[in-house]
């Protein structure tokens, strides 16, 4: 009689830890569900604040990159004496302070297209520089109409390459 009851208990036992062990993995479960709704309810919050911003911080950049062309620099910027170095100080530091204007979006995009912002921001102040050690510059206004005639020769310049990262990444975000 007491193996009778010996398994009877054990059953009760088995039977209850099964129920105990199938309720146990539904609860954790539902518990996880409840922990990735909540996350993706704060993602989408998230997002829904920031998308403004980082659109923003990209026609930012759109803009930067467009300024910092330079057919629109030297359009912007025209020579205020004969002084050739004056000229190009005054073009260089044009770009920088642009640049250091917009420096805080590059915390919305990625490394890579801000790197290519700043190489294309680069490029146009080294092709300034080194068209003004040519001998054939005299003054400001023949630094900046060589710089113009240059700028039909060149077929993609950094500042495409950079706007075309710009809208890339926009795309992605979409």
């Amino acid at each position: 009689m007491t193996d009778f009851n010996f398994s009877i208990l054990v059953s009760f036992f088995l039977s209850s830890l099964i129920v105990g062990g199938v309720a146990f993995y539904f609860f954790k479960t539902h518990v996880e569900h409840l922990q990735q709704k909540q996350r993706l309810d704060i993602r989408l919050k998230y997002q829904k604040e920031t998308l403004p911003i980082r659109l923003q911080a990209y026609e930012r950049l759109a803009l930067l990159t467009e300024r910092l062309s330079l057919g629109s620099l030297l359009n912007r910027v025209k020579p205020i004496s004969q002084d050739k170095n004056a000229y190009e100080d005054l073009l260089i530091k044009t770009i920088d302070q642009e640049f250091e204007h917009n420096l805080v979006q590059q915390i919305y995009v990625s490394n890579q297209c801000w790197n290519v912002i700043k190489t294309a921001k680069n490029t146009t102040i080294s092709r300034i520089r080194k068209t003004n050690m040519s001998d054939n510059i005299t003054d400001a206004y023949k630094l900046r109409e060589t710089l113009l005639t240059n700028l039909l020769d060149q077929k993609n310049s950094p500042h495409d390459i950079a706007l075309q990262m710009i809208k890339k990444e926009m795309k992605a975000m979409f």
